[in-house]
C-alpha cells in the first residue's frame, strides 16, 4: 500500500473514532423550498442552471442517506476514502490532527479576513450543466494546455489539440475571466470540465480541458492541471442548491487564496507560483471549520454549509480573492442570508494534515 494511504487510513480509523456530532438539522423538511434549479430541454436531457421550479432535490445531486451524488451516479466508489484517488472528498475530517503550521499558514491568508461566499442567486457562481445517456459529442479544441488535457469517449481528433466531449452548445458558461464550463454525464458517469471556453458556434475553444470518472475517482497523472489550477475535479467541490435543500452536504468543498507555494498535497496533482514561503498553503491544502466556533445562530441553511466545513471542509482549488467558497448559481438561494456566511473569519479555520506537501514532479 502507498505510504500516503497507510497514513490516511490510519488518521481516518480515528476520525471515525473521535468525530463529534454535529448539527444536521434538515432545510428540506421545515425551511427550504428545494428547487433544483433544473430546467429540462427534453425528457433525456436535463440541463442544470437554469430556470425554477419545483423538483424533487435527489433530481440531480443530492442523496440525503449519505454519500454523494448526481443523478443516479455516485459521486465517486463507496469504501475508505484514500488521498490516491478521489474519494478523499467524501473523506470526514473532522478528527484528523491539525497541522503543526495551522495558526502561520491562516494568519498569512488572512485570520481577520471574512469568508466569502462566491454564488447566489445570480451570475455569481459557476454553474452546473447536467446531460443524460446519448448526449451528442461536440468538438472541443484546445488552445493552451492540450498536453495535459484528455481526450474524450472517442479519443483524440488531433493528438493533444482536439476531441469531442458531451458538451452542448448551449451549456452554461461561468461569467468573468475563468468561463468555466462544467458538465456531469450521468450517462457515462464522468465530468467534464473546460476552462477559459467559448463556443464558436460549431465547436467549443478552451485552454484546456478535463475528464473525471465518478466511478473510479481516479486522479490525474501528477503534474497535470486540470479546469482548476490544483488538477482536482471542480464539480465535486461546489456548494449547490440541491444538497443544502435535502439537509446536508456530504464531502469537502473547495476555495481559493490570493497566492500559494509551489507545491501540492495530494489528491491535487499541480502547483503554481514560485512561492517557496512555507506560509503559504500549497494546492489541495485542507481546511476545516473549527469543532468550537458556534454556529447554532445561523439559519437552516448556512448550518448546512457551516455543518460540511466542520466534517469535511474545504480544498485550496485555486488561485483567486482569499477565502472565497465557491459554489453554483441557483434562482433559490437567498442571497441576505448567504451574506451571513461573513461573520465567518479565517481564524476559525484551521489547517488539517492529510499527508506530506510534494515540492517536486516524480
Amino acid at each position: 500500500m502507498h505510504g500516503r494511504s497507510i497514513q490516511l487510513l490510519g488518521l481516518l480509523l480515528l476520525a471515525a473514532g473521535c468525530a463529534e456530532e454535529v448539527d444536521r438539522d434538515s432545510p428540506g423538511s421545515d425551511s427550504v423550498s428545494p428547487r433544483d434549479g433544473t430546467a429540462t430541454d427534453d425528457a433525456s436531457r436535463p440541463r442544470d442552471g437554469g430556470g425554477g421550479g419545483d423538483a424533487p432535490a435527489s433530481t440531480d445531486g443530492s442523496n440525503p442517506g449519505g454519500q454523494p451524488t448526481i443523478g443516479d451516479c455516485t459521486v465517486f466508489p463507496s469504501g475508505l476514502p484514500s488521498d490516491t484517488d478521489l474519494r478523499a472528498f467524501n473523506a470526514d475530517i473532522s478528527g484528523l490532527p491539525v497541522h503543526p503550521d495551522s495558526d502561520a499558514i491562516v494568519a498569512w491568508i488572512g485570520a481577520d479576513t471574512e469568508l466569502h461566499r462566491d454564488f447566489g442567486s445570480g451570475d455569481n457562481g459557476i454553474p452546473l450543466t447536467v446531460v443524460a445517456a446519448g448526449e451528442p459529442l461536440v468538438e472541443v479544441r484546445f488552445l493552451d494546455f492540450g498536453d495535459e488535457s484528455d481526450p474524450g469517449p472517442e479519443g483524440w481528433i488531433t493528438a493533444d489539440e482536439s476531441t469531442r466531449y458531451p458538451i452542448p452548445g448551449s451549456a452554461a458558461v461561468e461569467s468573468g475571466s475563468d468561463r468555466h464550463v462544467l458538465v456531469a454525464d450521468t450517462g457515462r458517469c464522468q465530468l467534464f470540465e473546460l476552462f477559459d471556453a467559448e463556443w464558436t458556434g460549431s465547436r467549443w475553444d478552451a485552454a484546456g480541458g478535463a475528464v473525471f470518472d465518478l466511478r473510479t475517482g481516479a486522479l490525474r497523472p501528477i503534474g497535470w492541471t486540470s479546469a482548476d489550477a490544483a488538477g482536482l475535479p471542480m464539480i465535486p467541490g461546489l456548494v449547490r442548491y440541491e444538497e443544502v435543500a435535502a439537509g446536508r452536504i456530504e464531502h469537502a468543498l473547495r476555495f481559493t487564496v490570493r497566492a500559494t507555494r509551489r507545491a501540492f498535497i495530494l489528491p491535487a496533482t499541480h502547483m503554481t507560483s514560485t512561492g517557496s514561503d512555507p506560509e503559504m498553503a500549497p494546492m489541495g491544502m485542507r481546511f476545516r471549520l473549527k469543532a468550537s466556533v458556534d454556529i447554532s445562530g445561523f439559519s437552516t441553511v448556512n448550518r448546512v454549509i457551516l455543518t460540511a466545513l466542520k466534517r469535511f471542509g474545504m480544498f485550496v482549488a485555486d488561485n483567486g480573492a482569499d477565502w472565497f467558497l465557491s459554489g453554483a448559481p441557483n434562482p433559490a438561494w437567498d442571497d441576505d442570508d448567504l451574506s451571513n456566511l461573513n461573520q465567518i473569519k479565517g481564524s476559525d479555520f484551521e489547517v488539517v494534515d492529510t499527508g506530506p506537501i510534494e515540492t517536486s514532479y516524480p
